[in-house]
């Protein structure tokens, strides 16, 4: 039987050392949440559906991620946000973009993938979904903090100096401070039947052109979940990642080169970064249930959780770790 896995991540990017403090403990608070939902302490089966959509979940309601509430902004100062969310066992999947004023797109993801009729929505589909199974609709802008605003004046200010847009931020600016938000977040989770679900959730790239679609709902690129290979959650240049097609590529080295979660992230992710010029990482947990963590970015936000234990880092082959109780 398989032992559960859960993995996730609170993005790459350029991440200020003003962060690092708030990434940690968002990263730690989401798998706690989440472990009861893979490991319940009552014995019973867990799920690693229920455990990613609750990890994702919590880091959407955090402001030091790019996900639900403190997204990036685009040129119009709107939050436009995208998840997906997908199962290994028969490939079901929902993927959902362009939602505006509702918390949770994760959730909305769930939602569309239990209804099997349709596998990617967006716009005024999603929003009519979200609201019509149980989404609040949230005031105008509720999701727009101080941070957003002042990363995006910025890059307006580098746009209006001729500087090079293409590598947009994902990251808030540091010396912003009252609103330490981040990048996209994922979680991978095995549960103990061998299933493995991948959820990704994100509010895109700052000075993004209204309705521009990044990786993150895109299946192959930002989210991908087989039970014969592994999972994959995908975060960092959105452009380069669906152009590189990253997650279906780490999935085909450890299903065609018999490679290691780990030996396949790192090669892929270099592999991208060579190539296009773009940096991202990923997280992965292959079928057997081997873990990787690899990203090309400056840092990535990462922890998954082992012998009731929470391992987690941002940069380099640094590791921490304390108790999971």
């Amino acid at each position: 039987m398989p032992r559960p896995v859960l993995l996730i991540h609170g993005g790459a990017g350029d991440i200020p050392d003003s962060r690092i403090a708030g990434k940690f403990k968002g990263i730690k608070e989401a798998l706690r949440c989440a472990w009861g939902s893979l490991v319940p302490a009552s014995g019973a089966k867990g799920s690693a559906l229920d455990a990613v959509e609750t990890a994702v979940r919590s880091m959407e309601l955090d402001e030091n991620f790019n996900a639900g509430y403190g997204s990036c902004l685009n040129t119009d100062g709107q939050v436009e946000m995208e998840a997906s969310l997908m199962e290994g066992r028969d490939l079901r999947a929902g993927c959902v973009t362009l939602l505006r004023d509702v918390m949770h797109p994760i959730t909305v993801a769930r939602r569309l993938m239990e209804k099997q009729r349709h596998t990617f929505i967006g716009g005024e589909a999603a929003q009519e979904l979200a609201l019509s199974t149980g989404s609040e609709r949230l005031p105008a802008n509720a999701l727009v903090t101080e941070g957003a605003r002042f990363t995006l004046q910025q890059f307006k200010e580098q746009l209006s100096q001729g500087k090079d847009p293409f590598f947009a931020r994902t990251e808030l600016a540091a010396e912003q401070k009252t609103d330490p938000s981040g990048e996209t977040v994922g979680a991978v989770a095995m549960d103990q039947d061998g299933q493995i679900v991948v959820g990704t959730s994100t509010g895109g790239i700052t000075g993004k052109w209204p309705g521009r679609i990044g990786d993150t709902p895109i299946l192959g690129s930002g989210t991908y979940a087989d039970n014969a290979r592994g999972g994959v959650s995908t975060t960092g240049h959105g452009e380069t990642i669906m152009r590189y097609n990253l997650a279906q590529r780490i999935l085909a080295a450890i299903e065609h080169k018999g490679m290691s979660a780990q030996a396949a992230a790192d090669q892929e992710c270099r592999e991208m970064t060579r190539r296009i010029g773009g940096t991202g990482g990923a997280i992965v947990v292959g079928h057997a249930g081997d873990l990787g963590i690899s990203f090309t970015s400056q840092r990535m936000a990462w922890g998954y959780i082992q012998d009731d234990t929470i391992f987690y880092g941002i940069e380099g082959q640094v590791v921490h770790q304390e108790p999971l109780s």
